[in-house]
């Protein structure tokens, strides 16, 4: 009698699907391409936001500031037009020497303005004569980029300054020579979110615009594309 053959035949193994290997090995490296971009895009401080969901002064200057600039000095490339690199806002408050307290409502109202928590600014030595100490917070300062600095920008061309008592334009000689240009507010109340009822005291404020133009001429078009109300 024949011995039974109790050996199991082993199944065979299923071939890999090289279609869909390949697919999924495309698929990973271009994910890995797009999040080499995103890292690239964050060490130049620049963020990848939609056309839809740009800040509208933002999408002026690309449609049209841009070219209009490129046909006024001749450039050969966009990416040779100045832009906007960040908005600096600066507010002393004198009376912090003597009340540290009235920090507090300058914080609130300009984080108010900015959309931004603001840091506090301290004296770098000691002033005897307005019994100022090395260290002492004397005011507050907030640093713009990217959607807030433009969205501060449009608000500030279009909504503040015209409510600006007696307007007639901003000077046009503050200019660094380096392509930044600052200017004074007096009064804090001439943004919208600042509620006059509950203002403890009017507050002046420096606000310095950096771009990355090479001399005032250049950074002062780009201004004047963007709606900067300059004196004539």
């Amino acid at each position: 009698m024949a011995e039974k053959d109790t050996t199991e035949k082993k199944e065979a193994k299923p071939k890999p699907d090289v279609a869909a290997k390949k697919a999924e090995g495309q698929k990973r490296k271009k994910a890995g391409a797009e999040s080499a971009q995103g890292v690239k895009i964050a060490a130049a401080g620049e963020t990848k936001v939609s056309p839809e969901k740009a800040p509208r002064l933002q999408t002026i200057y690309r449609e049209k500031s841009v070219p209009a600039l490129m046909k006024q000095f001749q450039y050969g490339n966009s990416m040779e037009v100045p832009r906007i690199q960040k908005v600096v806002i600066n507010c002393a408050v004198k009376d912090a020497v003597a009340n540290p307290k009235v920090l507090d409502n300058a914080l609130d109202e300009l984080m108010a303005i900015t959309g931004q928590k603001p840091v506090l600014t301290r004296s770098r030595k000691a002033i005897a004569a307005f019994k100022v100490r090395e260290g002492n917070a004397v005011g507050v300062m907030v640093t713009l980029r990217r959607a807030r600095m433009w969205e501060f920008l449009d608000r500030l061309v279009n909504v503040a300054l015209p409510r600006v008592r007696d307007f007639k334009g901003v000077n046009t000689k503050s200019f660094d020579g380096r392509g930044n240009y600052s200017l004074g507010l007096r009064e804090q109340i001439i943004f919208p979110e600042i509620n006059y009822d509950k203002v403890d005291k009017i507050r002046g404020m420096t606000i310095t615009i950096a771009t990355t133009a090479k001399n005032n001429e250049q950074a002062r078009a780009v201004l004047t594309e963007l709606g900067m109300p300059f004196k004539k």
